[in-house]
């Protein structure tokens, strides 16, 4: 029953949402005049079940979340990655598409990256892989404590964070922020759901109207708050 439900919300996945649509697989036709996000899903959503549900936090609506973050104004590319999927391998194929984008016309500041908690992590490292300062990226409760091992992860571009105020797993982006000069705007926003970590597994309108308005901003001007501001919700 799971399995016929996911193959029917994968299927969805390439029909037009609004003027948008949705790729479960990297589209075979591109629009250089479009604009294009990648969303990455969690560590607990890698195999084969769409919905899995963690004994404390409950269950991460994979399918729900995808096309909650779907909107007319931008095509969304989300990738169900597999079992023990190698973070930098990926994060390798992510950098590939995008410079496949690129090499179609997409203007750069057109193309964004979204990713939570491990995804978000595969998000730190295809910038780190990019290093272009032209392309947005949105971290979802991705910056852990492997980064103080890390030193040589930088972020580059447009950040824009999104953190939990119950979660104790992650923490603000600042500090990674502060060693990457190649980033050229940055925010974040802490919300309070009391949800912890499982505030990003559902989609939530207390961080996803906060993202989709942030993507759909206009990516020449500085985002509504300065420079390295927090906003508490």
């Amino acid at each position: 029953m799971l399995m016929r439900f996911y193959l029917l919300v994968a299927s969805l996945w390439t029909t037009v949402c609004g003027a948008g649509e949705i790729y479960s697989i990297f589209p075979e036709r591109i629009d250089p005049n479009a604009s294009y996000v990648f969303y990455s899903h969690g560590f607990i959503v890698e195999g084969d079940n769409p919905r899995p549900e963690h004994p404390r936090w409950g269950v991460y609506d994979f399918p729900k979340v995808v096309l909650g973050l779907s909107d007319s104004d931008y095509h969304l590319i989300a990738y169900h990655r597999t079992k023990d999927t190698d973070p930098d391998v990926f994060a390798g194929k992510l950098a590939s598409d995008v410079n496949a984008l690129l090499s179609a016309g997409v203007t750069p500041s057109k193309i964004t990256l979204v990713g939570f908690s491990r995804g978000g992590a595969i998000t730190i490292l295809v910038s780190n892989q990019l290093t272009r300062d032209d392309i947005n990226f949105v971290i979802l409760a991705g910056c852990g404590k492997y980064l103080d091992s890390n030193s040589e992860l930088k972020l580059h571009g447009a950040v824009y964070s999104v953190r939990e105020a119950s979660d104790d797993l992650v923490g603000s982006c600042q500090a990674l922020v502060d060693r990457s000069p190649g980033v050229t705007q940055f925010s974040e926003r802490v919300i309070d759901t009391g949800k912890e970590h499982a505030a990003f597994y559902q989609p939530l309108p207390e961080w996803t109207a906060p993202v989709k308005s942030w993507i759909k901003r206009d990516a020449r001007n500085v985002n509504n708050s300065q420079d390295g501001d927090t906003i508490n919700d």
